[in-house]
């Protein structure tokens, strides 16, 4: 009989790799609190450390009793219903939630939410939501945008158009994607000078001021960049990008999709800046990674602007809006948050990174290493031999998923100063690995 690994390479297609199968397969068998038992292609068994929070959404680990509970009690009432015309009040509690713990500050406030499927839905109806608003504004020429080189906001198609145009998809899609307008990536963190960061805001405010007729919202992430580049940048950054959005009548639309909820070491890394976005979008971490949901928040004003156009609503409605399970999870993970001491945690995970992974400065071909909060990157000179790294970390009972010439981590916020030691261990020796193996095939 086929091994499941086989079964799945004769029928499943799996993200950013070709249907050929030809990349590394690893069949979960369990898991629980930040492990997870692997089967490999050769029928061993792995016990190894999730490293990656299940592309950064398992915040609080696997089969959590509390988030567990909420599932099993919601299902005892109903699992789903359609949001058009009826409601409930795990959504209703997640909306009053969300808004409670949302930046905020005198003169704006986030005041609506939008329920969406994914991170690239909540991207996609907060796009939607600034042209709406522009038009209904009278500006109805004002529908590209302006972000910076280096984002992701991700797969969909009015998302790829504010990745970066280079590194992102653009390529395979010519003729496809909305032409935005693009500022240079802000300045790193650790080494951007008064100067340097002057220099970018004169860029920015440049092609604002040039675009400012066509364009309706400034879109970046917010001091970390994540699938694009895994890149720290100043949060004075984002505040001009306030300054400049509030200069030119555009909205400033936050996605924290990956960065929301702590990971950075702030609740909302707009927080590190003291900033309010017109949009702010979020995921990932809300449900602790039990089910796909997203949401977009925007201020009062953008909600009674947009309501009173034309259209005289929003043009989004997923099938799965609001879906009662995910609301019902969302609000225990957030609760979990909110309860607990989640900054403690973070700054613990952020020290054991930060000692753990400073090492891997010595090594040959490594560039760079930086953290911020509960995310350790290890930047190489070259592209990471993704198969070769990832074995080389399961050998030593840690499971990452290295792209580009990155190999990184966002842990469980519940993992333990031996588990990060564990983790950054793994990542260090498994970068030390590959690269012995290139220079002997060379």
């Amino acid at each position: 009989m086929s091994s499941l690994i086989e079964r799945d390479r004769a029928s499943l297609w799996h993200p950013y790799a070709p249907a050929s199968g030809t990349l590394p397969l690893w069949e979960v068998e369990a898991a629980d609190g930040v492990a997870l038992r692997l089967r490999d292609e050769d029928g061993r068994t792995h016990e190894v450390l999730d490293a990656m929070s299940s592309w950064w959404s398992v915040i609080h680990g696997y089969r959590h009793p509390v988030l567990d509970a909420a599932v099993q009690r919601q299902l005892g009432s109903f699992s789903h219903v359609m949001f058009g015309g009826l409601t409930h009040q795990p959504a209703v509690d997640l909306a009053e939630t969300l808004l409670s713990l949302a930046p905020q500050e005198q003169g704006r406030q986030l005041e609506r939410v939008f329920l969406a499927d994914s991170g690239s839905v909540s991207v996609e109806v907060a796009l939607k939501l600034a042209v709406q608003f522009q038009t209904a504004s009278g500006r109805p020429q004002r529908q590209r945008f302006l972000t910076v080189r280096g984002g992701y906001h991700g797969d969909t198609f009015a998302a790829m158009g504010v990745c970066d145009p280079v590194d992102g998809m653009h390529s395979a899609f010519p003729g496809l994607l909305a032409g935005n307008v693009f500022a240079p990536r802000p300045p790193a963190a650790a080494t951007a000078t008064p100067a340097a960061i002057g220099e970018w805001r004169t860029s920015v405010e440049t092609l604002a001021r040039e675009h400012s007729n066509e364009l309706a919202a400034i879109i970046v992430e917010p001091v970390l960049q994540g699938a694009g580049g895994m890149f720290i940048y100043p949060p004075e950054c984002v505040r001009i990008l306030r300054e400049v959005a509030d200069a030119h009548g555009l909205l400033l639309i936050l996605d924290e999709i990956a960065t929301g909820f702590g990971r950075t070491g702030e609740l909302f890394a707009a927080n590190h800046a003291g900033v309010v976005p017109d949009i702010l979008c979020v995921g990932k971490a809300l449900t602790g990674g039990y089910m796909t949901l997203a949401a977009t928040l925007c201020t009062g004003e953008v909600a009674r602007v947009v309501s009173s156009g034309d259209a005289g609503a929003l043009l989004h409605g997923p099938t799965f809006m609001g879906n009662p399970l995910a609301c019902a999870v969302a609000n225990a993970s957030l609760g979990l948050l909110r309860d607990g001491d989640w900054r403690a945690d973070v700054d613990r995970v952020g020290a054991g990174l930060a000692e753990g992974l400073t090492t891997a400065l010595e090594l040959d071909g490594v560039r760079d290493v930086r953290i911020i909060g509960a995310v350790g990157v290890i930047e190489l000179a070259d592209a990471v031999d993704v198969a070769a790294v990832t074995r080389a970390a399961i050998e030593r009972g840690v499971w990452i998923r290295p792209f580009r010439n990155l190999v990184y981590t966002m842990p469980p916020y519940i993992s333990s100063t031996s588990q990060i030691r564990t983790i950054t261990a793994g990542m260090v020796a498994a970068v030390s690995a590959a690269a012995d193996r290139l220079e002997a095939r060379v």
